[in-house]
């Protein structure tokens, strides 16, 4: 799906896509860090956890940046092609997050995994509506107020993460 919302992004000129596909991307290496920790003691589990936070910071931080040169450059965001994709996207993160949802209270970087693809849900509803305004109104700004709101999104969601991480080390420095 990050390829595909890459490409969708580009060819559809929506800073919307782009940001919920790079969202998807950063969520790989979320997947990833957390099989890797599923072995490994409580220091790297909760290194794993600030590793996606670190990483979702970068990402939110970039999306904005990127949201606000559109602002001024402009972008002319192809609603249909944003709304193809958000729900097949919705659909593919529904199913994983169906599946990461015994883990929400789990071990601090499965609880990551979960709260990334949680933010993916929620990015694919906002892109759906978002292209559905722009495929009525030809309003584009619609576009980017999702594509400032995915990224500001994706560095709250870091934050919790980097918190949570943080918490779970305090605790295990204190027993």
């Amino acid at each position: 799906m990050f390829v595909i919302g890459v490409v969708v992004g580009y060819l559809a000129d929506s800073t919307g896509v782009i940001a919920d596909a790079l969202d998807m991307g950063t969520d790989a290496v979320a997947y990833a860090l957390a099989l890797l920790a599923i072995t490994r003691g409580d220091a790297f589990k909760r290194n794993a956890a600030r590793w996606t936070g670190v990483v979702l910071i970068v990402l939110g931080g970039g999306i904005a940046i990127e949201t606000l040169r559109r602002a001024f450059v402009g972008s002319e965001p192809v609603g249909i092609a944003m709304m193809a994709y958000s729900i097949v996207s919705f659909a593919v993160n529904l199913y994983v997050l169906m599946r990461l949802a015994r883990y929400r209270k789990g071990e601090v970087h499965l609880r990551a995994s979960y709260i990334c693809t949680r933010a993916d849900v929620i990015a694919n509803v906002a892109v759906f509506l978002s292209g559905a305004v722009v495929a009525a109104t030809r309003f584009a700004f619609a576009d980017l107020i999702v594509g400032f709101a995915i990224g500001i999104y994706v560095l709250k969601e870091a934050l919790e993460i980097m918190r949570d991480a943080n918490a779970v080390g305090e605790s295990a420095e204190t027993v």
